[in-house]
């Protein structure tokens, strides 16, 4: 099986020959082949020469298009600063009022918009020079992730407490936004693309069901709709979302550290692939090898079939080589 196969054999709960083996790399990548953190979230070809690089090198399954939460943000007209050690940053939330969305441009194109195009130029590259070898995931931010960007996380918060018709408003034309982004990414080649909702996890189980779980759902379909497979990442404990995530119809959920497995199965079923649950920080940054093998064990062990080997989120900067790739060594199939 090349990389591909074993990747989508997982998804459709089909035997793999080993576990596909799926890390989200960004300042990471950057840092391993010398470059910085500003150089690959500004420039597609740094990102894609980084991502395959360290496929070469630690052997994993699939290549993302991953960098930071502003690709859209800029697209509506944000400011966004590159940083050589950190993501960039949005130093004003373009809104500063949620009852007034002036300020945002109207519908943003990918193809015109610089850091969205910059994000379809990376995936063509990937289609280029990978496709068809393994997985090509694309990334949108989620409607609730995006609102915040837009809007700045506490106020977004506080307005989730008083005005909910204000943020729906918001949430939807972001939720319109990642959906075109999305299938522009499809079109270039991405077989998966990510939604990452991380301030999710922060929220309580009735306010996520009314706010934002259906805003989340239209844009799995909307996915699912051009062909592609969706996978959900919210960073953090989600135990108590983890219900209604399960009615979501994604095809794979990240689930951190701090997520019980059991539950996540319980609530997601046999059908969906969930990845991760290793510890990005005491197994992987300030582990050894065997932890992180340990590791990689233990959570295939309690989660089960269909599953994907990484860490709960991103692999930290700094983490030595050889954790890296005790993670990504092959783990095989247990039917």
């Amino acid at each position: 099986m090349n990389s591909l196969e074993r990747y989508l054999a997982t998804v459709r709960g089909q035997p793999a020959d080993f576990l596909p083996r799926v890390p989200i790399l960004m300042q990471f990548a950057a840092e391993h082949i010398g470059s910085n953190y500003a150089e690959f979230a500004a420039d597609w070809s740094v990102l894609v020469d980084a991502n395959l690089r360290c496929r070469d090198e630690f052997g994993f399954d699939q290549v993302s298009v991953i960098s930071d939460p502003y690709r859209e943000v800029q697209g509506f007209g944000g400011e966004i600063r590159y940083e050589a050690d950190h993501a960039p940053t949005c130093p004003r939330p373009p809104l500063s009022d949620i009852r007034d969305l002036s300020p945002l441009r109207d519908d943003p194109d990918p193809y015109v918009c610089e850091r969205m195009r910059d994000r379809l130029m990376a995936v063509r590259a990937f289609k280029e020079r990978v496709g068809g070898e393994c997985s090509i995931l694309g990334w949108v931010e989620g409607p609730a992730a995006e609102a915040a960007d837009l809007r700045g996380v506490q106020d977004f918060l506080m307005d989730m407490m008083d005005d909910e018709d204000a943020c729906r408003e918001l949430m939807e034309r972001c939720t319109r936004t990642a959906a075109r982004f999305a299938a522009a990414q499809l079109a270039e080649g991405a077989d998966t693309v990510g939604i990452g909702d991380a301030i999710a996890s922060q929220l309580p189980p009735d306010l996520y069901r009314r706010l934002v779980w259906p805003f989340e759902k239209l844009l799995v379909e909307a996915i699912q709709a051009k062909g592609g497979l969706v996978k959900l990442h919210i960073c953090g404990n989600i135990n108590h979302l983890l219900p209604h995530i399960g009615e979501l119809g994604v095809d794979i959920l990240d689930i951190d550290h701090m997520v019980d497995p059991a539950l996540a199965r319980q609530a997601l079923g046999s059908a969906v692939a969930i990845a991760g649950r290793v510890d990005p920080v005491a197994d992987v940054l300030h582990g050894t090898p065997e932890s992180v093998r340990a590791g990689v064990a233990a959570s295939y062990g309690a989660i089960g079939n269909p599953h994907m080997v990484m860490a709960g989120c991103e692999i930290p900067p700094g983490t030595p080589p050889d954790n890296l790739k005790a993670l990504c060594e092959p783990l095989p199939y247990a039917g």
